[in-house]
C-alpha cells in the first residue's frame, strides 16, 4: 500500500478593511487611542468585491476579510455577496452577530476578542459561539505578539496582550471547538521584512487542523519556506509584499500558479 502523498503549503488571500476601504497595514500600529499613529502601505482602488471577485476566478479558497474596527460592515457585505460561500469574516464577532454574518453568505466566522473579556480566555464563550455557529464554521484567530521565547494572544486590534500563550495545550484545547486557525504575526504584520521562522516551525508541530499564517512575506520563496518549516501544515498569506496590494515584490498570479503545483502535488 503506497504511502499518502504529503499536503504542500497553499497560498491564501485576504481582504483587509479598514474605514470601508481594502487596505494594507502595519499591524502593530493599529490603535483606537492613538489613531494618528497608524500606518498605511496601500489603499486600493478597487471595491472589496472586486477583491472577492478576483479570488473567486482563481479558485483561492480559504479567503479571510478581517473588518479592522468600526464602519466595515457594508464593505465585508458586499464582499460576501460577490462570492457566497467562498469568504471568511472577522472583525467584532460575538455569538450575537456571528449568525448574522454566516446568513449574509460567510462560509466561516473568525473570532478572537470576544473569547476575551478583559484579556483573560473565557472557555465558556468560546463554548457558547462554537455551539451557536457549530464547530465547522467557526475559526479562531489566535493572533500573537511576541513576548520573550513565547508568543501570546493579542486582541484589539493586536494592542492588548491576553492571558493565552500559543502553545501545543492552548491550540489543542482550541481545536476541540472550532476547524480553522488564524495566526497572524503582529509583530511583524505588514513590514515585508520576513515571516517569524521560529513561530511557523513551532505551529507545523502543534497544529492539528487547517491553519493560516499572516505576516512579513515578502517572496515568493517564503511559501516554499513556509511548507518545509510547518511540514505543509500551515498555509500562507501575503499582503503588503503583493502587487494587487501595490507592492512589488511578490505577483499574485506566480502564487496562483504556485497553488495549482501545490495541490497537483498533494493529490
Amino acid at each position: 500500500m503506497s504511502a499518502q502523498p504529503r499536503r504542500h503549503s497553499l497560498f491564501r488571500p485576504c481582504i483587509d478593511l479598514h474605514d470601508g476601504q481594502v487596505k494594507q497595514i502595519v499591524g502593530g500600529t493599529l490603535s483606537d487611542s492613538a489613531p494618528e499613529s497608524l500606518k498605511t502601505n496601500f489603499v486600493a482602488s478597487q471595491s472589496p468585491a472586486d477583491f472577492a471577485r478576483m479570488y473567486h476566478e482563481h479558485n483561492l479558497e480559504g479567503v479571510h476579510v478581517i473588518k479592522l474596527g468600526k464602519g466595515n460592515d457594508d464593505a465585508a457585505r458586499q464582499a460576501l455577496a460577490a462570492w457566497p460561500g467562498g469568504l471568511q469574516v472577522g472583525g467584532g464577532i460575538t455569538d450575537e452577530n456571528a449568525r448574522q454574518w454566516l446568513d449574509a453568505g460567510a462560509s466561516k466566522v473568525i473570532v478572537t476578542s470576544f473569547l476575551f473579556p478583559n484579556a483573560k480566555f473565557s472557555l465558556e464563550r468560546l463554548r457558547r459561539l462554537s455551539s451557536e455557529v457549530g464547530k465547522e464554521r467557526l475559526v479562531v484567530d489566535v493572533s500573537c505578539r511576541r513576548r520573550g521565547d513565547s508568543w501570546l494572544v493579542a486582541m484589539n486590534k493586536w494592542q492588548d496582550i491576553t492571558d493565552m500563550e500559543v502553545n501545543q495545550d492552548s491550540l489543542d484545547m482550541l481545536s476541540e471547538y472550532c476547524s480553522e486557525f488564524l495566526i497572524h504575526a503582529a509583530d511583524v504584520e505588514g513590514l515585508c521584512q520576513g515571516i517569524d521562522q521560529e513561530l511557523v516551525s513551532k505551529l507545523g508541530e502543534w497544529v492539528r487542523i487547517p491553519t493560516t499564517y499572516a505576516g512579513g512575506a515578502k517572496d515568493i520563496s517564503d511559501l516554499d519556506l513556509v511548507d518545509e518549516l510547518s511540514g505543509g501544515r500551515v498555509d500562507l498569506t501575503y499582503g503588503s509584499a503583493l502587487d494587487i496590494f501595490g507592492g512589488t515584490l511578490v505577483h499574485f498570479l506566480d502564487l496562483v500558479e504556485k497553488n495549482k503545483a501545490a495541490k497537483a502535488r498533494s493529490a
